[in-house]
């Protein structure tokens, strides 16, 4: 933004409010005007989008301190908005006016000192003497803040994708969260934070997801996992099992003979689906040893142990514990 704008644009009178207003009463005016005004709410209108640019500028110098403190001085100096950077006219005094009187008077003869607005050393790099700045004496346009969120989805929500709202410095704002999110995932909507400084770009909405865990399921990327129970009769002979899956259906698994407790089977395709590709179902078994036997069932244990006897589980145990 150049000297001549902060002069030429009252952003008081932009944001609707006096010369006096404090900090809170310009953000509480800005506020109003930017949930009004923002194109979400007032698509393909070019009006309104030019002024939701004008109210973020004018609060992006006066929310600052150092910014708001010399636009004031300038607008001072110059008389306000009538100001304008050519020869003197209806309008009251220009530049030369302002600046001959400030370092020295008119020129010999009676002539007016001028100071040009083009090429080096012109209004820019005086305002930059006067105020402390370079590079022409104001910085350039800043992006807008990120703005941070949080959203909670239940668990099939999360695996399948879903689409929220969300309540943002008085806007409401709809998101896409894709499927397999996981628990505190951060999701980046970009333009959609803060605005940004005299035609800057917007900051980006930051939302961080949580999960409500499944009793059953859980994500792992594109694969879901399930642990299943499994009797010891069907892990030593093996078995074909059903098991659920995340879309309410069932898949038949193969449980093969002499599968240990803990052992992980892989169902195809049977996951969540990305741009990506399709996960896998995870089936982790778990043997179950039965907490009470009736009189028959302690007699088959028995004569299964007997007919084990000569294998020993822990025999390389002591061995490995050596190691």
């Amino acid at each position: 933004m150049s000297g001549q704008d902060w002069i030429e644009k009252d952003f008081y009178a932009v944001l609707g409010v006096p010369k006096d207003a404090d900090a809170a009463t310009i953000k509480k005016a800005y506020r109003k005007l930017a949930r009004t005004l923002h194109p979400d709410h007032n698509p393909g209108d070019a009006k309104s989008e030019e002024r939701f640019k004008e109210v973020g500028e004018a609060y992006a110098v006066l929310s600052d301190p150092e910014q708001h403190a010399q636009y004031d001085q300038l607008r001072a100096m110059a008389g306000g908005p009538r100001f304008s950077a050519g020869a003197g006219g209806a309008g009251g005094a220009g530049f030369e006016d302002l600046f001959g009187g400030m370092f020295g008077g008119g020129a010999p003869g009676g002539g007016r000192v001028r100071y040009s607005t083009q090429g080096g050393g012109g209004f820019e790099d005086l305002l930059g003497g006067l105020f402390g700045g370079g590079g022409g004496g104001f910085r350039q346009p800043r992006r807008g803040s990120d703005v941070t969120a949080t959203t909670t989805l239940p668990f099939r929500q999360a695996a399948s994708g879903s689409t929220v709202t969300l309540s943002v410095d008085g806007r409401n704002v709809t998101a896409r969260v894709p499927a397999g999110v996981s628990d505190g995932q951060k999701i980046r909507l970009r333009g959609k934070g803060q605005p940004g400084e005299s035609g800057a770009p917007a900051g980006d909405l930051v939302i961080t997801v949580s999960v409500t865990p499944h009793p059953l399921f859980s994500l792992d990327g594109n694969n879901v996992r399930i642990t299943v129970p499994v009797a010891f009769d069907e892990a030593a002979l093996g078995a074909q099992i059903d098991v659920p899956t995340l879309d309410g259906s069932t898949v038949k698994v193969k449980v093969p003979e002499g599968t240990p407790s803990g052992r992980t089977l892989r169902v195809r395709g049977k996951g969540i689906t990305t741009p990506k590709g399709t996960g896998d179902l995870l089936v982790t078994v778990q043997v179950v040893v039965p907490q009470r036997l009736t009189g028959a069932a302690k007699d088959a244990v028995r004569a299964f142990a007997e007919a084990t006897a000569d294998a020993d589980v822990r025999g390389n145990l002591m061995a490995q514990a050596k190691v």
